[in-house]
């Protein structure tokens, strides 16, 4: 499973650091951070989900209040 952050549309609430310890806030920037994240794209980011954290990931994404976490499954479907 791994998650893929659209930093451009985050516009700083930080649920997600609420929620999963692999966001943390930039206040500087007004934005979360993925952390340990890879860029795939401009300002897109994709991690993988350790097992234990599957959870705490898909509800950071499910809180998110403009969409800018995806959650795919190992097959590439999205699932969050």
């Amino acid at each position: 499973m791994y998650v893929r952050f659209d930093r451009d549309t985050c516009i700083g609430m930080f649920q997600c650091v609420a929620e999963w310890d692999g966001f943390e806030k930039d206040e500087h920037d007004g934005k979360a951070d993925l952390l340990d994240a890879e860029e795939v794209a401009e300002d897109v980011f994709e991690v993988e989900v350790p097992d234990d954290e599957e959870f705490e990931a898909k509800f950071s994404a499910r809180v998110c209040p403009v969409d800018a976490i995806e959650v795919y499954d190992d097959d590439g479907e999205q699932v969050v």
